[in-house]
């Protein structure tokens, strides 16, 4: 595995955390082997003692992804007993000879098989994926059938792309060099439990499918609320805003995971297909059915966005979107999709809320039925995995008067928790060459096409009334009101027993 960007904070906070819980549960390959790539004039053991200082950093620590209790010294040794740098300028043809040679020097050891992981920023995406091409990295050893026996893949991080025009062009560069099936192009919001668990619960359980349309379901809410700001990565994100960092690529996955059809198998391309079929019947949004907002000041000392590090003081970058999303399909004809994704929220909380159609309360002479809560089914993404309904039961007593209840599955109350940042299960996936869970060409493409028209027209009109927000708050007020003018209301934003 050989990760390009080294010394960053994606490698270290995320990527060695995630191959150490691999090495955990023995699912790291026998023959492993790391090398990291990055301009930095480090020696491997200097490397190391990074990597392992921060992953001693992460130990009992209540925020953190990894929730490790210690750091095994057996395991660590397994994960860094073939660990290798090579340091070099990413532009610079000459690394990628140096690299050559280097695999060259381990292919007795390892087998062959490379991963190639860009743990760097999205502007040298296409380069190094072009100078990777030219010295011949991605070349794979074909059997008579032509199923590669020395197998070359490349990890592609988010964002792919900035809009329509730049994933095009971006797609277009990365397959000249190699193959749509060497290419994961990854979301690590996939490699979480419940969110996988999605097409099970729909698939698996006869119960559901007759439900999952248009006649049953009123609409659908997706919320990925975060309550930290943009913290050091003020840079970034006065580039990026919300909606490039969250929704072509997050949220549309979890809109897709909900509105697909039945896949004909659950093997890559069947399941990929059905999305894309997702994707290219989403109408174009409509720029007046999005909201916009940015934080400003807060409770706990909590600074306006505007105020953080890097970040312009008359900013216009927009640190929350919510928008209304309808599909042009028999399916779901009619029934609006409302996403919202935002920073210093008021809590860290990702939920699709499905909310179905009332039955008709006529029977019910003694229930005030306008008070009645809806009929939900909840998917909780995080902080607690799990999924909810919420239904109408009999309160006890003389009277036949109904009450809302709410019947909740948490997955640590039924299985033992694994240790799990999310990007375990997909870089196993590069290893074993399941591309279920990573974006395809097309698909990236018709994500941006979706939300071309908002960047275009927030591109020609400054964002007026910023901030509009607090942090700590559940949004703008006008995202309340893109749903109030349907008649709806947003769900509180946090978990909730009684909802």
């Amino acid at each position: 595995m050989i990760i390009f960007g080294a010394g960053g904070d994606l490698t270290k906070r995320l990527l060695v955390p995630a191959l150490y819980n691999l090495a955990t549960t023995h699912l790291l390959p026998e023959r492993f082997a790391l090398i990291g790539v990055d301009l930095a004039d480090v020696t491997v053991d200097a490397w190391r003692d990074s990597l392992h200082k921060m992953m001693e950093s992460f130990v009992g620590k209540v925020g953190s992804e990894s929730k490790i209790d210690k750091v095994d010294d057996d395991i660590w040794g397994r994960l860094t007993r073939n660990i290798s740098y090579v340091r070099g300028d990413l532009i610079d043809a000459g690394l990628y000879e140096t690299l050559k040679s280097h695999l060259g020097g381990l292919e007795k050891d390892t087998g062959g098989n490379c991963l190639f992981y860009l743990a760097v920023a999205d502007r040298f995406f296409g380069p190094v994926v072009t100078h990777v091409g030219k010295a011949g990295l991605f070349d794979e050893q074909l059997d008579h059938d032509g199923k590669p026996t020395r197998w070359r893949r490349v990890v592609i991080e988010k964002p792919f792309g900035h809009d329509e025009a730049s994933a095009r062009e971006l797609n277009q560069a990365i397959l000249r060099c190699a193959a749509e099936h060497q290419i994961f192009r990854i979301d690590h919001f996939l490699g979480k439990e419940t969110v996988q668990n999605i097409m099970a619960l729909r698939f698996a359980n006869g119960m559901f499918e007759p439900l999952w349309n248009r006649d049953r379901i009123d609409h659908v809410q997706i919320t990925v609320a975060e309550t930290v700001g943009v913290e050091t990565r003020g840079r970034f994100y006065e580039k990026t805003g919300a909606l490039r960092d969250m929704v072509p690529n997050h949220v549309f996955q979890l809109l897709a995971m909900v509105a697909m059809e039945p896949p004909a198998g659950f093997d890559a391309q069947a399941v990929r297909n059905r999305k894309t079929d997702v994707f290219s019947a989403l109408h174009t949004v409509d720029p007046k059915d999005v909201v916009r907002g940015q934080y400003g000041a807060g409770p706990d000392g909590a600074v306006a966005y505007r105020d953080e590090r890097d970040v312009d003081p008359a900013s216009s970058t927009e640190t929350y979107v919510a928008m209304r999303l309808s599909i042009d399909n028999w399916r779901w004809a009619g029934v609006p999709f409302y996403l919202r994704t935002g920073k210093h929220m008021s809590h860290r909380f990702s939920e699709i809320a499905i909310r179905f159609k009332p039955a008709p309360y006529a029977p019910f002479e003694d229930t005030n039925v306008a008070a009645l809560p809806p009929n939900w089914l909840l998917l909780d993404i995080q902080p607690d995995e799990g999924i909810a309904l919420q239904f109408e039961v009999k309160r006890p007593g003389a009277v036949v008067d109904l009450a809302a209840v709410r019947m909740a599955f948490r997955y640590d109350d039924w299985f033992a928790r694994e240790p799990n940042i999310g990007y375990e299960t997909l870089i196993y996936d590069v290893m074993t060459g399941d591309q279920t869970l990573f974006n395809r060409a097309d698909m990236v493409e018709e994500t941006w096409r979706v939300v071309q028209p908002v960047l275009d027209a927030w591109s020609r009109n400054e964002a007026e009334g910023f901030p509009n927000y607090a942090s700590g708050s559940d949004g703008p007020e006008a995202a309340n009101a893109l749903l109030e003018r349907d008649g709806r209301a947003w769900r509180p934003v946090g978990p909730s027993k009684g909802r």
